[in-house]
């Protein structure tokens, strides 16, 4: 069983469809990516996946359970599925650790000294244990999101959503969130990434969701998807065409 399955999913704003049956899944381990052009429907479509934007067609199932289902308790299945925005979400009136251990302690009902712990492991593991005491501000936007994914990993997730975690970084900072990125790949998460990195697409991923005007166009393997044009769709080759003439970020 997929550890996500999205069936036939649509959604409106008002007159405005925004998603048009998208069908899709990500099976437990596997890393797929996201990706086509702005305002595609990539964002809205993850968002889906842990209810954080309600839909009125289809259906998605994580880790077996319906989002749909009204003895669903949606509260308690987001504190399963880790989410990593592309504006950090801290508090900023709280130091690192404490933005760690709130929802830890709140949702979790953790003690202070069982959370405490829970945030200084994954510190240490995004490279940030000497800056437990700072707050937000104190901290540049890769160390940010990088305390992001630390307080995601905190609730010990099944599976792991990003949207766009690097699109608000400065260049030089996009590397060390990769770098967290490709770790937490390589020990098995299992993680739905909307991205524009295709360095990180074309390196990482297990399989690439390609979305234009709403639609899933291409849903493939990644080798498949950067290596044989002639199998993709118009529209994809257009957006490959467009990114990959700067090939040393995909190589």
């Amino acid at each position: 069983m997929p550890m996500i399955e999205i069936r036939d999913v649509s959604k409106w704003y008002g007159q405005f469809q925004v998603l048009a049956d998208c069908t899709t899944h990500v099976d437990k381990g596997e890393v797929v990516v996201v990706c086509g052009p702005s305002g595609s429907g990539k964002s809205t479509l993850i968002k889906c996946v842990n209810a954080l934007e309600p839909f009125q067609k289809g259906e998605v199932v994580v880790d077996g359970i319906s989002l749909s289902a009204r003895d669903t308790d949606l509260p308690r299945l987001r504190a399963r599925v880790g989410m990593v925005f592309q504006h950090f979400e801290l508090f900023p009136h709280l130091t690192v650790t404490e933005n760690l251990c709130l929802a830890q302690r709140k949702v979790l009902r953790r003690s202070r000294s069982e959370a405490a712990g829970k945030a200084m492991h994954y510190l240490e593991r995004v490279g940030l244990a000497s800056q437990r005491d700072k707050f937000p501000g104190q901290l540049s936007g890769g160390q940010q999101q990088r305390v992001a994914i630390a307080r995601a990993l905190c609730m010990d997730p099944i599976a792991m959503l990003f949207d766009e975690p690097t699109s608000a970084l400065d260049p030089e900072m996009v590397g060390e969130v990769l770098e967290v990125m490709v770790g937490l790949a390589r020990e098995g998460m299992t993680m739905m990434v909307v991205t524009h990195e295709m360095g990180f697409a074309h390196n990482v991923s297990d399989r690439v969701v390609f979305m234009d005007a709403g639609r899933i166009v291409e849903d493939c393997a990644t080798a498949d998807f950067f290596g044989d044009m002639g199998a993709r769709s118009e529209r994809a080759r257009q957006f490959l065409g467009k990114i990959l003439p700067n090939r040393a970020r995909a190589a």
